[in-house]
Protein backbone atom coordinates (compact mmCIF):
# COMPACT_ATOMS: atom_id res chain seq x y z
CA UNK A 1 0.00 0.00 0.00
CA UNK A 2 1.25 3.24 -0.81
CA UNK A 3 2.93 5.18 2.43
CA UNK A 4 1.49 8.80 1.70
CA UNK A 5 -2.13 6.96 2.00
CA UNK A 6 -1.36 5.28 5.15
CA UNK A 7 0.27 7.98 7.11
CA UNK A 8 -2.66 10.52 6.01
CA UNK A 9 -5.12 7.99 7.74
CA UNK A 10 -4.56 10.04 11.18
CA UNK A 11 -6.23 13.45 11.71
CA UNK A 12 -7.06 16.02 13.93
CA UNK A 13 -10.64 16.21 15.09
CA UNK A 14 -12.11 19.20 16.66
CA UNK A 15 -14.94 19.08 19.15
CA UNK A 16 -17.45 21.54 20.14
CA UNK A 17 -18.54 20.81 23.75
CA UNK A 18 -22.67 21.65 24.21
CA UNK A 19 -21.22 24.26 26.64
CA UNK A 20 -19.37 26.20 24.12
CA UNK A 21 -15.48 24.50 25.20
CA UNK A 22 -13.73 23.05 21.99
CA UNK A 23 -11.53 20.87 22.36
CA UNK A 24 -8.98 18.52 20.03
CA UNK A 25 -8.33 14.83 19.57
CA UNK A 26 -7.02 12.40 16.48
CA UNK A 27 -9.07 10.06 14.85
CA UNK A 28 -7.96 7.18 12.72
CA UNK A 29 -9.33 6.08 9.33
CA UNK A 30 -12.08 4.25 10.54
CA UNK A 31 -13.21 7.01 12.78
CA UNK A 32 -11.91 5.50 16.18
CA UNK A 33 -9.83 7.91 18.95
CA UNK A 34 -6.35 7.21 18.61
CA UNK A 35 -6.98 6.36 23.09
CA UNK A 36 -3.24 7.10 23.53
CA UNK A 37 -3.81 10.21 21.99
CA UNK A 38 -6.73 11.42 23.14
CA UNK A 39 -5.39 10.15 26.92
CA UNK A 40 -2.68 12.78 26.57
CA UNK A 41 -4.48 15.59 24.98
CA UNK A 42 -7.34 15.63 27.68
CA UNK A 43 -4.48 16.52 29.94
CA UNK A 44 -3.25 19.54 28.13
CA UNK A 45 -4.68 23.04 28.72
CA UNK A 46 -7.25 25.09 26.80
CA UNK A 47 -5.61 26.05 23.42
CA UNK A 48 -2.07 23.94 24.33
CA UNK A 49 -4.42 20.58 23.57
CA UNK A 50 -4.53 22.42 19.72
CA UNK A 51 -1.25 23.03 19.44
CA UNK A 52 -0.16 19.71 20.48
CA UNK A 53 -2.60 17.82 18.76
CA UNK A 54 -0.97 18.85 15.33
CA UNK A 55 2.23 18.23 16.44
CA UNK A 56 1.07 14.81 17.85
CA UNK A 57 -0.41 13.70 14.52
CA UNK A 58 2.36 14.29 12.71
CA UNK A 59 4.97 12.19 14.95
CA UNK A 60 1.84 9.22 15.04
CA UNK A 61 1.70 9.37 11.03
CA UNK A 62 6.02 8.86 11.22
CA UNK A 63 5.44 6.12 13.66
CA UNK A 64 3.32 4.48 10.60
CA UNK A 65 5.43 5.33 7.97
CA UNK A 66 9.00 4.33 10.05
CA UNK A 67 7.30 0.89 11.38
CA UNK A 68 7.37 1.46 14.76
CA UNK A 69 4.89 1.90 17.61
CA UNK A 70 4.68 3.66 20.78
CA UNK A 71 5.88 0.50 22.49
CA UNK A 72 9.04 -0.14 20.71
CA UNK A 73 9.87 3.59 19.55
CA UNK A 74 13.20 4.61 21.82
CA UNK A 75 14.76 7.98 22.85
CA UNK A 76 17.19 7.25 19.13
CA UNK A 77 14.05 7.08 17.00
CA UNK A 78 12.42 10.26 18.97
CA UNK A 79 16.20 12.04 18.45
CA UNK A 80 15.78 10.85 14.96
CA UNK A 81 12.23 12.16 14.53
CA UNK A 82 13.45 15.56 15.59
CA UNK A 83 16.58 15.52 12.66
CA UNK A 84 13.82 14.92 10.42
CA UNK A 85 12.22 17.87 11.48
CA UNK A 86 14.66 20.23 11.31
CA UNK A 87 16.82 19.95 14.58
CA UNK A 88 20.82 19.44 14.39
CA UNK A 89 21.66 15.27 14.49
CA UNK A 90 24.92 14.67 14.16
CA UNK A 91 24.82 11.92 11.89
CA UNK A 92 22.29 10.19 9.31
CA UNK A 93 18.46 10.31 10.99
CA UNK A 94 16.79 7.98 8.47
CA UNK A 95 14.35 7.68 5.83
CA UNK A 96 13.47 11.36 4.57
CA UNK A 97 10.19 13.10 6.31
CA UNK A 98 8.09 16.40 5.36
CA UNK A 99 9.35 16.23 2.46
CA UNK A 100 8.98 19.74 0.22
CA UNK A 101 8.05 21.24 3.75
CA UNK A 102 10.44 23.88 5.30
CA UNK A 103 11.53 22.29 8.61
CA UNK A 104 10.54 23.63 12.04
CA UNK A 105 12.16 27.02 13.78
CA UNK A 106 13.76 27.17 17.12
CA UNK A 107 10.17 27.75 18.95
CA UNK A 108 8.22 25.07 16.69
CA UNK A 109 11.21 22.51 17.80
CA UNK A 110 11.05 23.53 21.44
CA UNK A 111 7.13 22.83 21.13
CA UNK A 112 7.22 19.74 19.64
CA UNK A 113 10.03 18.43 21.93
CA UNK A 114 7.63 19.43 24.71
CA UNK A 115 4.78 17.55 23.00
CA UNK A 116 6.64 14.38 22.75
CA UNK A 117 7.88 14.61 26.58
CA UNK A 118 4.79 15.40 27.83
CA UNK A 119 3.19 12.25 25.59
CA UNK A 120 5.97 9.40 26.51
CA UNK A 121 5.77 10.26 30.00
CA UNK A 122 1.87 10.11 30.28
CA UNK A 123 1.74 6.75 28.22
CA UNK A 124 5.04 5.40 31.02
CA UNK A 125 2.48 6.34 33.78
CA UNK A 126 0.10 3.77 32.17
CA UNK A 127 2.78 1.10 31.91
CA UNK A 128 3.64 1.42 27.90
CA UNK A 129 7.15 2.06 27.33
CA UNK A 130 8.54 2.27 30.12
CA UNK A 131 12.25 2.58 29.25
CA UNK A 132 11.60 5.15 27.12
CA UNK A 133 9.44 6.65 30.06
CA UNK A 134 12.73 6.71 31.96
CA UNK A 135 15.01 8.40 29.36
CA UNK A 136 12.93 11.02 29.21
CA UNK A 137 13.16 12.31 33.05
CA UNK A 138 16.71 13.52 32.99
CA UNK A 139 17.16 15.91 34.86
CA UNK A 140 20.05 18.98 34.95
CA UNK A 141 21.41 21.37 37.56
CA UNK A 142 19.21 24.70 38.23
CA UNK A 143 20.41 27.64 36.94
CA UNK A 144 20.48 30.51 38.50
CA UNK A 145 17.34 31.76 36.89
CA UNK A 146 15.52 28.71 37.99
CA UNK A 147 16.63 29.30 41.50
CA UNK A 148 15.16 32.76 41.68
CA UNK A 149 11.89 31.90 39.93
CA UNK A 150 10.83 28.88 42.48
CA UNK A 151 9.89 29.23 46.09
CA UNK A 152 12.73 27.29 47.98
CA UNK A 153 14.98 28.58 44.99
CA UNK A 154 18.20 27.63 47.06
CA UNK A 155 17.32 24.33 48.00
CA UNK A 156 17.21 23.14 44.44
CA UNK A 157 19.06 20.30 43.57
CA UNK A 158 18.01 19.36 39.81
CA UNK A 159 15.72 20.51 37.25
CA UNK A 160 13.38 18.55 34.89
CA UNK A 161 15.46 18.35 31.39
CA UNK A 162 14.54 17.58 28.07
CA UNK A 163 16.72 15.34 25.62
CA UNK A 164 14.69 16.24 22.79
CA UNK A 165 14.63 19.71 23.10
CA UNK A 166 17.19 21.66 20.70
CA UNK A 167 20.11 24.15 22.04
CA UNK A 168 19.21 27.46 23.53
CA UNK A 169 19.68 30.15 21.31
CA UNK A 170 20.21 33.80 21.42
CA UNK A 171 16.83 35.17 20.59
CA UNK A 172 16.86 37.17 17.81
CA UNK A 173 15.14 40.79 17.74
CA UNK A 174 11.78 40.38 16.11
CA UNK A 175 10.18 42.20 13.16
CA UNK A 176 8.67 45.50 14.02
CA UNK A 177 6.59 47.38 12.10
CA UNK A 178 7.69 49.62 9.55
CA UNK A 179 8.65 53.32 10.12
CA UNK A 180 4.83 55.14 9.90
CA UNK A 181 2.94 52.49 9.51
CA UNK A 182 0.37 53.18 11.79
CA UNK A 183 -0.33 56.50 10.37
CA UNK A 184 -0.29 54.59 6.51
CA UNK A 185 -2.80 51.99 8.13
CA UNK A 186 -4.87 54.45 9.56
CA UNK A 187 -5.18 55.88 6.04
CA UNK A 188 -5.68 52.73 4.22
CA UNK A 189 -8.80 51.13 5.99
CA UNK A 190 -12.17 52.44 5.57
CA UNK A 191 -14.36 52.16 8.88
CA UNK A 192 -14.42 52.87 12.05
CA UNK A 193 -14.21 49.46 13.13
CA UNK A 194 -10.80 48.98 11.07
CA UNK A 195 -9.42 52.08 12.77
CA UNK A 196 -10.00 50.75 16.11
CA UNK A 197 -8.60 47.89 15.37
CA UNK A 198 -5.49 49.57 14.41
CA UNK A 199 -4.86 51.66 17.26
CA UNK A 200 -6.00 49.71 19.74
CA UNK A 201 -3.34 46.94 18.30
CA UNK A 202 -0.94 49.82 18.62
CA UNK A 203 -1.50 51.82 21.60
CA UNK A 204 -2.27 48.67 23.24
CA UNK A 205 0.30 46.23 22.80
CA UNK A 206 -2.80 43.59 22.21
CA UNK A 207 -2.43 39.86 20.61
CA UNK A 208 -4.31 39.52 17.62
CA UNK A 209 -6.46 36.68 20.22
CA UNK A 210 -6.23 39.19 23.17
CA UNK A 211 -8.30 41.83 21.03
CA UNK A 212 -10.85 39.53 19.20
CA UNK A 213 -12.27 37.94 22.08
CA UNK A 214 -12.92 41.61 24.12
CA UNK A 215 -16.17 41.79 25.44
CA UNK A 216 -18.11 44.74 26.19
CA UNK A 217 -18.07 43.89 29.49
CA UNK A 218 -14.40 43.95 29.69
CA UNK A 219 -14.40 46.94 29.15
CA UNK A 220 -13.77 50.08 32.09
CA UNK A 221 -13.17 53.32 30.01
CA UNK A 222 -13.45 55.62 33.12
CA UNK A 223 -11.61 56.46 36.00
CA UNK A 224 -12.21 54.84 38.86
CA UNK A 225 -14.26 51.97 37.67
CA UNK A 226 -15.91 49.53 39.76
CA UNK A 227 -13.40 46.76 39.85
CA UNK A 228 -11.34 48.86 41.79
CA UNK A 229 -8.16 47.16 40.05
CA UNK A 230 -6.84 50.26 37.91
CA UNK A 231 -7.44 54.13 38.53
CA UNK A 232 -7.69 54.97 35.03
CA UNK A 233 -9.42 53.67 32.00
CA UNK A 234 -8.49 50.04 30.80
CA UNK A 235 -9.64 46.70 29.35
CA UNK A 236 -9.44 43.19 31.24
CA UNK A 237 -7.98 40.38 29.12
CA UNK A 238 -10.08 37.06 30.07
CA UNK A 239 -9.56 33.98 28.52
CA UNK A 240 -12.49 32.17 27.87
CA UNK A 241 -13.45 28.74 26.25
CA UNK A 242 -17.11 29.99 25.01
CA UNK A 243 -16.05 32.68 22.85
CA UNK A 244 -18.55 32.65 19.25
CA UNK A 245 -15.57 33.10 17.12
CA UNK A 246 -12.67 31.21 18.68
CA UNK A 247 -10.82 33.48 20.00
CA UNK A 248 -8.63 32.58 23.34
CA UNK A 249 -6.35 34.59 25.46
CA UNK A 250 -2.63 32.85 25.34
CA UNK A 251 -2.46 33.49 29.33
CA UNK A 252 -4.97 31.79 31.43
CA UNK A 253 -4.83 34.77 34.54
CA UNK A 254 -7.72 34.25 36.82
CA UNK A 255 -10.82 36.17 36.58
CA UNK A 256 -14.38 36.46 37.70
CA UNK A 257 -17.60 38.99 37.33
CA UNK A 258 -19.60 39.92 40.20
CA UNK A 259 -22.65 41.61 39.50
CA UNK A 260 -21.94 42.28 35.96
CA UNK A 261 -18.39 43.51 36.48
CA UNK A 262 -15.32 41.88 35.76
CA UNK A 263 -12.83 42.03 37.68
CA UNK A 264 -9.30 39.81 37.34
CA UNK A 265 -7.69 38.31 34.21
CA UNK A 266 -4.80 40.54 32.84
CA UNK A 267 -5.32 44.63 33.10
CA UNK A 268 -4.51 46.80 30.40
CA UNK A 269 -4.14 50.36 30.09
CA UNK A 270 -6.40 52.31 27.39
CA UNK A 271 -4.61 55.14 25.78
CA UNK A 272 -6.95 58.39 24.84
CA UNK A 273 -6.75 57.63 21.32
CA UNK A 274 -8.14 53.87 22.13
CA UNK A 275 -11.30 55.50 24.11
CA UNK A 276 -12.18 57.94 20.99
CA UNK A 277 -11.84 54.97 17.87
CA UNK A 278 -13.63 52.95 19.99
CA UNK A 279 -16.84 55.57 20.62
CA UNK A 280 -16.82 56.15 17.23
CA UNK A 281 -17.13 52.44 16.58
CA UNK A 282 -19.79 52.12 18.65
CA UNK A 283 -21.60 55.09 18.04
CA UNK A 284 -21.60 54.20 14.19
CA UNK A 285 -21.40 50.90 12.94
CA UNK A 286 -22.18 48.51 15.98
CA UNK A 287 -25.53 46.73 15.60
CA UNK A 288 -28.00 47.68 18.61
CA UNK A 289 -29.33 43.98 17.93
CA UNK A 290 -26.10 42.27 19.35
CA UNK A 291 -26.40 39.80 21.93
CA UNK A 292 -23.40 37.89 21.92
CA UNK A 293 -21.69 40.78 23.78
CA UNK A 294 -18.41 40.38 21.74
CA UNK A 295 -16.77 43.79 20.88
CA UNK A 296 -15.46 43.17 17.27
CA UNK A 297 -18.33 42.37 14.41
CA UNK A 298 -18.72 41.94 11.11
CA UNK A 299 -19.73 44.56 9.15
CA UNK A 300 -21.06 43.24 5.88
CA UNK A 301 -21.84 39.83 4.08
CA UNK A 302 -23.64 37.11 5.84
CA UNK A 303 -21.53 37.31 8.92
CA UNK A 304 -22.66 40.99 9.53
CA UNK A 305 -22.98 41.31 13.47
CA UNK A 306 -21.38 38.15 14.20
CA UNK A 307 -17.81 38.36 16.26
CA UNK A 308 -14.96 38.92 13.86
CA UNK A 309 -12.39 36.26 14.19
CA UNK A 310 -8.95 36.75 13.90
CA UNK A 311 -8.30 35.04 10.41
CA UNK A 312 -10.77 38.04 9.49
CA UNK A 313 -8.79 40.87 11.17
CA UNK A 314 -5.52 39.58 9.80
CA UNK A 315 -6.99 39.66 6.14
CA UNK A 316 -8.19 43.20 7.11
CA UNK A 317 -4.97 44.46 7.81
CA UNK A 318 -3.16 42.25 5.22
CA UNK A 319 -4.84 44.02 2.52
CA UNK A 320 -4.95 47.96 4.44
CA UNK A 321 -0.99 47.56 3.73
CA UNK A 322 -1.47 46.19 0.31
CA UNK A 323 -3.23 49.84 -0.31
CA UNK A 324 -0.56 52.14 1.99
CA UNK A 325 2.47 50.35 -0.25
CA UNK A 326 4.10 49.34 3.06
CA UNK A 327 4.59 45.75 2.67
CA UNK A 328 3.44 42.70 4.48
CA UNK A 329 1.74 43.79 8.48
CA UNK A 330 1.17 41.45 10.60
CA UNK A 331 -0.66 41.40 13.84
CA UNK A 332 1.99 41.10 16.44
CA UNK A 333 4.67 43.05 14.74
CA UNK A 334 2.11 46.04 16.41
CA UNK A 335 3.23 44.05 19.42
CA UNK A 336 6.94 44.02 19.46
CA UNK A 337 6.87 47.95 18.52
CA UNK A 338 4.83 49.11 21.27
CA UNK A 339 7.55 47.08 23.46
CA UNK A 340 9.95 48.29 22.08
CA UNK A 341 8.43 51.85 22.84
CA UNK A 342 7.54 51.18 26.13
CA UNK A 343 10.94 49.87 27.43
CA UNK A 344 13.05 53.10 25.24
CA UNK A 345 10.54 55.47 27.25
CA UNK A 346 10.99 53.53 30.43
CA UNK A 347 14.88 53.86 29.80
CA UNK A 348 15.27 50.23 29.97
CA UNK A 349 12.58 49.18 33.08
CA UNK A 350 11.26 46.00 32.15
CA UNK A 351 9.26 45.73 34.87
CA UNK A 352 7.05 48.75 33.31
CA UNK A 353 7.47 47.17 29.61
CA UNK A 354 6.04 43.50 31.51
CA UNK A 355 2.92 45.27 32.73
CA UNK A 356 2.21 47.85 30.07
CA UNK A 357 2.43 44.56 27.55
CA UNK A 358 1.19 41.55 29.75
CA UNK A 359 4.13 39.13 29.49
CA UNK A 360 4.45 36.97 32.32
CA UNK A 361 8.38 37.65 33.07
CA UNK A 362 10.72 41.08 32.97
CA UNK A 363 13.58 38.50 31.83
CA UNK A 364 11.64 37.85 28.98
CA UNK A 365 11.33 41.67 27.66
CA UNK A 366 15.09 42.18 28.27
CA UNK A 367 15.94 39.14 26.45
CA UNK A 368 13.81 39.51 23.46
CA UNK A 369 13.17 43.19 23.74
CA UNK A 370 15.97 44.82 25.26
CA UNK A 371 18.80 45.45 22.41
CA UNK A 372 21.01 48.40 21.96
CA UNK A 373 20.48 50.62 19.14
CA UNK A 374 24.07 50.40 17.77
CA UNK A 375 23.57 53.81 16.26
CA UNK A 376 22.98 55.47 19.74
CA UNK A 377 24.92 58.24 20.24
CA UNK A 378 25.57 57.50 23.76
CA UNK A 379 26.26 53.97 22.57
CA UNK A 380 28.82 55.62 20.36
CA UNK A 381 29.90 57.75 23.18
CA UNK A 382 30.96 55.26 25.61
CA UNK A 383 32.92 53.14 22.90
CA UNK A 384 34.69 56.38 22.46
CA UNK A 385 35.32 56.99 26.10
CA UNK A 386 36.53 52.90 26.13
CA UNK A 387 38.78 53.78 23.37
CA UNK A 388 40.40 56.62 24.39
CA UNK A 389 39.00 58.72 21.58
CA UNK A 390 36.56 61.15 23.77
CA UNK A 391 38.12 64.07 25.73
Amino acid sequence: MDGRLVVGDLRVQEIVRGDGRVSYTIMDSDCSVVAEADGFLRTCAAGTDRTYAYVLVDHLRWLRFAGLTVESVSLEDLRHYMAALGAHYPGPFGLPWREGKRPYGHSALKTAAACLRGFYLHLGIHGVNPVLAEALRATRLPTRADRRRAMLGHVLHSMPANPLAPAEQMRRHPKMLPEGARELLLGAVSCARDRMVVTWLADGGFRIGELCGLRLVDLHLREQAACGQCRGPHAHICHREDNANRARVKTKTLWTSQDGTVCGGTVRRVSPAMIHTYFEYITTQYPAQSTHGMLLVGLHGPSRGQPWTTAAARSMLRRAAARGQIGRVVPHAFRHSFATAVLEAARGNAVIAREAGGWASAATVEQVYGHVDVHDPVFAAALEQVWGTQP
